[in-house]
């Protein structure tokens, strides 16, 4: 819930500054000269690429979390199964661990959405937020076609393998051993 109110309060932010600086731009247009009819347009274009950026992203999450909804709705959602320092952090070996199996089970079944958004946490995971978007852009992309294929009654491809959705074993703090 705490991600969900920054990124509607940054969003607002930022729509604020994009009217901000668009007036200033609708007022440097007005006021005729070259210079300043360029400066003007110049100024408009930067709101105008703010704006198309951040509806991409709201766009992304809520398709996001939506294949999340499902997945959990299936009872598909990566558990968490990542060892972590003493501290809160993700375990980097841990977490190369979960990643691994997440890859074969992607690179196993490449048409299912469910394996790609797995293979998405297991990126942000370990830290690789570029390829985490990717993969979840692939998922989304995936769950689309599946859908589209349903509503035409194509064959859907095989599915990814539910994940072990046992806990894992508790990990002793090796700090406060005496």
């Amino acid at each position: 819930m705490r991600a969900k109110i920054t990124y509607v309060v940054t969003a607002a932010v930022l729509v604020f500054y994009f009217v901000l600086v668009g007036s200033r731009g609708v007022l440097l247009i007005k006021h005729g000269t070259l210079i300043t009819v360029t400066f003007g347009v110049a100024v408009l274009v930067l709101p105008a690429i703010g704006v198309w950026f951040l509806w991409k992203n709201t766009q992304f999450v809520r398709r996001a979390n939506a294949l999340a909804a499902e997945l959990d709705a299936e009872g598909g959602l990566p558990v968490d199964e990542l060892l972590r320092t003493p501290s809160g952090r993700i375990d980097r070996a841990s977490a190369d661990a979960v990643f691994e199996r997440r890859r074969e089970e992607t690179e196993d079944t490449p048409d299912d959405w469910r394996c790609w958004f797995r293979l998405a946490v297991a990126y942000q995971d370990a830290r690789d937020t570029p390829r985490a978007r990717k993969a979840m852009q692939r998922a989304i992309a995936l769950h689309r076609s599946t859908a589209t294929a349903a509503d035409t009654h194509l064959p859907t491809p095989q599915s990814c393998p539910q994940p072990d959705r046992t806990p894992p074993p508790a990990r002793e703090n090796p700090r406060s051993s005496p």
